[in-house]
């Protein structure tokens, strides 16, 4: 029998069924893992797994850019303690209108057995974000409110100067009309410039099932049979 098309709500079904299940288990192999980087590459390939085992999922490439080239949708696994990541810098414009894609986000606490020498990864926080709410919760708010003076292309330019957005002059004319004519939602990421640009999930995590857009995916555990 053919295995169902993952769709974007079973997804988070999924990762909620996920997260609690990976938060049970005990296991030697990861007594005294310290590496952030290898323990968030396991949990997406495990949860790359558990997807495989039950639809037609196929998962991305680096070329692709996305997890889930499907759905639209990229995977971050992050340390509770300092939840961020790094991803991709495409334009400077993703820091008003969004990355393009959404997120899904696992923060997790690793702890360990001395006793047993056991680890086990506890999934806090299972966190999904719309790419509409991709963008910086600064920037986005800094122009909603210039918006609302009534600003004009000219003191949009010199927000985006002071946000120290890497644009060039024309570049910075062109995006200041566009965010008068294409007013941005709020984002709720933090991003901040750098060849990759590095991410920040805190305010995430904080306002999940409270924002439209972010999604406290652990709720629906409780809802799922």
């Amino acid at each position: 029998m053919a295995k169902p098309e993952l769709t974007i709500e079973q997804l988070q079904v999924e990762a909620a069924l996920f997260a609690a299940d990976q938060s049970v288990h005990v296991e030697r192999e990861l007594y005294g893992v310290t590496d952030g980087k290898a323990i968030g590459t396991l949990i997406e390939r495990r949860f790359h797994d558990h997807l495989s085992a039950k639809y037609n999922h196929v998962r991305g490439s680096s070329s692709s850019g996305r997890d889930l080239p499907a759905l639209d949708v990229d995977l971050k696994a992050t340390r509770a303690s300092q939840p961020q990541s790094s991803c991709p810098y495409r334009s400077a414009t993703q820091k008003v209108y969004g990355l393009g894609y959404s997120l899904l986000i696992f923060v997790y606490e690793k702890k360990d057995d001395d006793i047993a020498d056991t680890g086990q990864l506890l999934i806090l926080d299972t966190v999904f974000v719309h790419k509409s709410r991709t963008a910086d919760y600064q920037t986005t708010m800094g122009i909603r409110s210039l918006i609302k003076q009534n600003a004009g292309v000219d003191e949009i330019i010199d927000f985006l100067e002071e946000r120290r957005l890497p644009v060039d002059p024309p570049e910075a004319r062109r995006l200041a009309k566009r965010i008068l004519k294409e007013p941005p939602a709020i984002g709720y990421l933090t991003i901040s410039n750098a060849l990759q640009w590095r991410l920040q999930y805190g305010r995430v995590v904080e306002m999940a099932g409270t924002v439209d857009g972010i999604n406290d995916v652990n709720l629906l555990k409780k809802s799922t049979p």
